[in-house]
C-alpha cells in the first residue's frame, strides 16, 4: 500500500469500533435478524443458496453476513484488522458461518486461494482503491469460469458535487477524472455519526464510469448489465431526502441525475474467448 492507503486503513481501524456501536448500523437489529442488504442488490444478484460468495472490502462484516443468511458460503474481506476481528466475532456470535481475511485488495491473491461463484462489493468503495485496473484483475482472478462479479455504487457523476454540511445546492467542486495522487477531506466524525468524535484526513481517488467499466473488460470480463438511477442507497449530499421506499433523492432535479449504478459482469466459461474471438 502507499503512504495515503496507509493512512486510510489506519481511520478505518479506528472507525470500525465506532461504527459498530452507531445506530446508523444497528447491529442490535442485526443480530436479531435483520438483514442489511437492500432490495435492489438481493434482486439483481438472484439466488446465492449454496453458492461460493466473495465479498470485497467488507468493513465488519454485516453484509457478508446478510449474504450467508441467504445460504451463500461466504468470505469476506477487508484491510482493516480492527473491522475483520469484529466481523469474526460477529459470525462467532450469531453462528453465521464465514470466513473474514485481512488484507488490500490488490494484494489478496497472496493469501487467499479458491475459486468462486460471485465476486461481490457495495456502496462507498472505489474512493479508496488507487488502481481499478489490478481491482479487475483481483476479481478476475477469484471467479471462477462462467461466475458473475456484482457491484452497486454511488455514482462516480454524484461525487463532483460540494457535498459539506452546508451545501444547500448542486455545485461542481470535485474532479470528475481520475487523477493518481488522490483528493484530502478533513474530516470531523463520519457518515455514521453526527458528532464530530474523530478527527481525520480521508484520501480518495475518483474513478470514471467508464474507468470501472474498462477496467473488467480489459481484465477479461463480460458485461451484462449496466444501470443508472436517480437515487441511492445513502445520504450523499446533506440537502438529499429519503423516500417511503428507503432511497435517498434530490428535493429537485429528481430525475435529472444520477446517484447509483449497478453492473453484474461474467468471466467466460473456459475455451468461450478463444471460440468467440475466431471466425472473420
Amino acid at each position: 500500500m502507499n503512504e495515503f492507503e496507509r493512512s486510510n486503513r489506519a481511520n478505518w481501524n479506528r472507525l470500525a469500533p465506532i461504527h459498530a456501536q452507531s445506530g446508523y448500523y444497528d447491529v442490535k437489529a442485526f443480530k436479531a435478524g435483520k438483514s442489511t442488504l437492500l432490495p435492489l442488490e438481493r434482486e439483481e444478484v438472484g439466488e446465492v443458496a449454496g453458492e461460493r460468495l466473495l465479498h470485497l472490502q467488507c468493513h465488519f462484516g454485516l453484509d457478508t453476513l446478510s449474504w450467508a443468511r441467504l445460504g451463500a458460503l461466504v468470505t469476506g474481506v477487508d484491510y482493516s484488522e480492527e473491522a475483520v476481528a469484529l466481523a469474526r466475532s460477529l459470525s462467532a456470535e450469531t453462528g453465521l458461518p464465514a470466513r473474514f481475511v485481512l488484507s488490500p485488495v490488490a494484494d489478496l491473491p497472496q493469501v487467499l486461494s479458491g475459486e468462486f461463484d460471485v465476486v461481490y462489493t457495495s456502496y462507498g468503495v472505489l474512493c479508496w482503491l488507487p488502481d481499478l485496473r489490478r481491482w479487475a484483475q483481483v476479481i478476475a482472478h477469484f471467479l471462477r469460469p462462467g461466475g458473475r462479479f456484482y457491484m452497486v455504487e454511488g455514482h462516480p457523476f454524484a461525487n463532483v458535487f460540494y457535498n459539506e454540511p452546508d451545501a444547500t445546492e448542486l455545485r461542481v467542486a470535485y474532479p470528475y477524472f481520475h487523477r493518481p495522487a488522490p483528493e484530502a477531506y478533513p474530516c470531523d466524525g463520519s457518515y455514521a455519526s453526527d458528532e464530530a468524535i474523530l478527527h481525520w484526513t480521508s484520501y480518495e481517488w475518483s474513478h470514471s464510469l467508464s474507468d470501472v467499466v474498462t477496467a473488467l473488460l480489459s481484465a477479461g470480463l463480460r458485461l451484462e448489465f449496466l444501470r443508472e438511477f436517480p437515487f441511492g442507497g445513502y445520504r450523499h449530499l446533506p440537502f438529499m431526502v429519503q423516500g417511503a421506499d428507503g432511497w435517498w433523492r434530490l428535493p429537485e432535479h429528481q430525475e435529472s441525475v444520477p446517484l447509483m449504478f449497478s453492473l453484474q459482469a461474467r468471466k467466460p466459461e473456459a475455451g468461450a474467448a478463444a471460440h468467440s474471438g475466431g471466425g472473420r
